[in-house]
């Protein structure tokens, strides 16, 4: 068991070893952009990639506060279902209620590996293995979809 300090660090080691790798490959308009902390420019709307000792997840998260203005993103979401899953290339899971670990509504779409431990380092490779071309897709995607979600700007 780690203590939480060495829990936090070893996680940002595993982020930041995963930003380096990440920081040549430009996103799919040819700009420089910070895959860890990817903007979408939409604000309640993250795209998430979380690591534990048991799981990993990639996702897209809806976290507005307004319930029904939530819906309405996940709808235009649904509208756009076969353009995202042409570019991942798989179906990932639909959850339009979630309650994150603080008790906050949110929707997500989102795709998770089991298995996968951050706190061991021999598992490093397939974490990002699992990550980087899903984040990459996650991208191209939002390249050509993000105009249809300027309203919730």
């Amino acid at each position: 068991m780690y203590s939480r300090e060495e829990a936090k660090r070893i996680k940002e080691s595993f982020w930041t070893s995963f930003g380096q790798y990440m920081a040549p490959i430009p996103n799919s308009d040819g700009e420089k952009v910070t895959w860890v902390n990817y903007k979408t420019g939409i604000r309640y709307l993250f795209f998430r990639m979380e690591a534990s000792n048991k799981t990993a997840q990639i996702g897209i998260e809806i976290a507005h506060p307004d319930e029904g203005i939530r819906a309405l993103i996940f709808e235009q979401f649904k509208e756009f279902k076969a353009v995202l899953n042409a570019e991942l290339n798989e179906e990932w899971i639909w959850d339009d209620l979630h309650y994150d670990e603080y008790g906050k509504a949110t929707a997500r779409i989102y795709m998770e590996a089991r298995g996968l431990n951050v706190f061991k380092k021999e598992d490093w490779p397939e974490l990002i293995q699992f990550f980087k071309p899903r984040i990459i897709a996650l991208d191209s995607f939002w390249s050509m979809a993000k105009y249809g979600f300027e309203i919730f700007k």
